[in-house]
């Protein structure tokens, strides 16, 4: 069984009731197709950057779990006949044990990586060497050698 992430749009103007009805709805379907559920998300509400099938916003929702690979045309084909989701994708992914994911630590992007590269740390105070200073009364002795010859 390889492990599987679902993540569906469902419309904006279903009640409380409804929305938990259609996770159930979708949990069953996961079931009678020999899927198990890992975990579920909690459904957040999102204005969307464009309109689809003429809404605005809709809940995001997201489950993960362990499918066999023929099957999840099946699941699709069910997902697509209910008329409460906007749209869905189903993504393969690695599984992710609980323990590691909390001692990771966050990864660096691509773009951080090449500007540490690119511009490395300056000192905030750029050390010169030091010369010794000189006194004023050794100056006037210079000039007085120099203009008297």
């Amino acid at each position: 069984m390889k492990y599987y992430e679902l993540t569906y749009l469902a419309k904006p103007d279903l009640s409380e009731e409804n929305l938990n009805g259609l996770q159930r709805k979708i949990t069953s379907f996961l079931q009678d197709g020999s899927g198990v559920l890992n975990e579920l998300k909690n459904p957040i509400k999102k204005t969307l950057a464009y309109t689809i099938k003429k809404q605005k916003a809709a809940f995001l929702v997201t489950l993960g779990f362990y499918g066999e690979g023929g099957k999840i045309c099946d699941f699709e084909k069910k997902l697509k006949s209910e008329p409460e989701i906007l749209r869905y994708l189903i993504v393969s992914k690695k599984e992710q044990t609980l323990a590691a994911t909390s001692e990771m630590e966050p990864a660096r992007g691509r773009r951080e990586d090449w500007i540490s590269k690119k511009f490395k740390k300056v000192p905030s105070e750029i050390k010169k060497p030091t010369e010794p200073k000189v006194e004023l009364k050794e100056i006037e002795k210079k000039l007085e050698e120099i203009l008297g010859e």
